[in-house]
């Protein structure tokens, strides 16, 4: 086995860069490190410094947003204009993260309210978690770095990050930042690594929490793994439901199923997948989501033009072309796209109404297609919509209250976007998959909170009634 990793740039397969990867002993030596950092509290970097250190991180990397944006549109294949927007929401990020260590507390708890707990005060403190591990993916290869680093760090937790290794070199650029802006040695500690030793790290019992961003069958066979006692956090993929009610606005609603549909090719945990729509309506809706998705163009995410870029690798190509072709054979009709564009580019794909069978209606496709289903009863397109394992994010456009409500009661998913399509997110909001989807709670401030636990003191004095 090969102790380097060549990073391709997925557009053109041009190789990037090569990275020696590390071993068991190396990463044996990250984990004490980061241990011996949680176990002697006098090595705990105080709030204010924290602070202090994030400001100047963020300071750093808004005098880069132009090389880290390139560097992630180069190695990640998402188009340079969408990388931009993804620095500058990192950079946000840093700042949410600052400004979540001044929430960072606990609260009194009530005694006396029985005679047996009389003559006592008590209350809560907030004290970080232990040494965090993180596995990160390739699709966002700053921000996601930044969110499963930068909460640790706030936390007050050590942690080590092992980026995905199509993408590593948008988090070498961080940790570089992160050497300049001060923080301590060992704190964060980045890993670049093969699967065996990355497994090693997460089975070790130093690891207090456990971050992992990537396929649901990696991350539930990783949490099964776990040492006893190890909290974790797992975002996995998809399959992200809308539903189209008569009254929705067509004008408004175009432009955002075609940005959730096919933005970053649709390699996006929470891109739009499927659209259920009213019967009446559902040709039409499909013949203007062609219109547009015909005018983007597809080729290479440095050219500020491109709205989108290549797929993370040709064997994804592969799969999705797979996908297509079957659903087509079992019945569906292929309203444009569905075919290669070059060795790593797809075509932006929209199918009408795949049967239930086919893999692109039971799996989440991470690839720019998107599927149309006309529906007649809400009740039962709303039951479709619910009836895979997989519940993250969902949508439903109307004018009606009543409807939106009734779709957001009873959509199962984490959150229902209501006019606005499935992929919309802002860093301070809690963000996550449940079932098959993941576990945990991610969104910046929450994934701090989950990063640190709960100690309570109870003082027991004469002097208190």
């Amino acid at each position: 086995m090969s102790n380097i990793l060549k990073v391709y740039a997925p557009y053109d397969q041009s190789l990037i860069k090569e990275i020696p990867l590390v071993g068991k002993a190396e990463a044996e030596k990250a984990l004490e490190t980061a241990n011996q950092l949680f176990l002697d509290q006098h090595t705990w970097i105080p709030a204010h410094k924290k602070k202090s250190i994030l400001n100047k991180v963020a300071s750093l990397m808004n005098d880069q947003i132009h090389e880290l944006a390139l560097t992630a549109a180069q190695e990640g294949g998402k188009p340079y204009t969408d990388s931009k927007v993804e620095v500058l929401r990192a950079i946000d990020g840093i700042r949410i993260a600052n400004e979540e260590i001044s929430h960072l507390g606990g609260k009194q708890v009530p005694m006396g309210l029985m005679a047996s707990s009389t003559g006592r005060i008590a209350f809560t403190t907030r004290e970080p978690i232990g040494v965090v591990l993180s596995i990160s993916a390739f699709n966002h290869p700053l921000n996601l770095i930044v969110h499963q680093t930068i909460t640790a760090f706030a936390a007050g937790c050590p942690v080590i990050i092992k980026p995905a290794p199509n993408t590593p070199i948008s988090c070498l650029a961080f940790i570089e930042i992160l050497k300049k802006a001060g923080v301590p040695e060992g704190w964060v500690q980045c890993i670049i690594c093969d699967n065996e030793t990355a497994e090693f790290m997460v089975t070790d019992n130093r690891v207090n929490y456990f971050s992992f961003i990537g396929s649901a069958r990696v991350g539930w066979y990783l949490k099964s793994k776990l040492a006893p006692g190890t909290r974790c956090a797992l975002e996995h993929g998809g399959v992200a439901p809308v539903i189209v009610e008569k009254d929705a606005d067509l004008e408004s609603m175009l432009p955002l199923l075609i940005k959730g549909s096919f933005y970053h090719a649709g390699q996006v945990c929470v891109s739009v997948q499927r659209i259920y729509v009213q019967h009446d309506m559902a040709e039409d809706l499909a013949a203007e989501i062609v219109i547009k998705a015909n005018a983007l163009k597809v080729g290479d995410p440095l050219d500020e033009e491109t709205d989108v870029g290549p797929l993370i690798s040709p064997e994804e190509v592969d799969r999705i072309d797979t996908w297509v072709k079957e659903a087509e054979e079992k019945g569906a009709k292929i309203l444009c796209g569905g075919k290669r564009l070059s060795a790593t580019c797809y075509s932006p794909t929209v199918l009408f109404d795949p049967p239930k069978d086919a893999k692109m209606s039971k799996e989440e496709v991470f690839g720019p297609v998107v599927c149309i289903y006309p529906f007649r009863d809400r009740k039962e397109a709303i039951q479709l919509a619910n009836q895979l394992d997989y519940h993250f994010q969902a949508a439903v456009f109307t004018k009606n209250l009543d409807i939106a409500l009734e779709c957001v009661n009873q959509l199962n998913a984490t959150c229902v976007m209501v006019n606005d399509h499935t992929a919309f997110r802002v860093d301070w909001m809690p963000f996550g998959g449940r079932d098959a989807s993941g576990e945990g709670m991610g969104g910046i401030p929450y994934a701090i909170q989950e990063m640190t636990r709960i100690k309570m003191m109870v003082i027991k004095s004469d002097s208190i009634l």
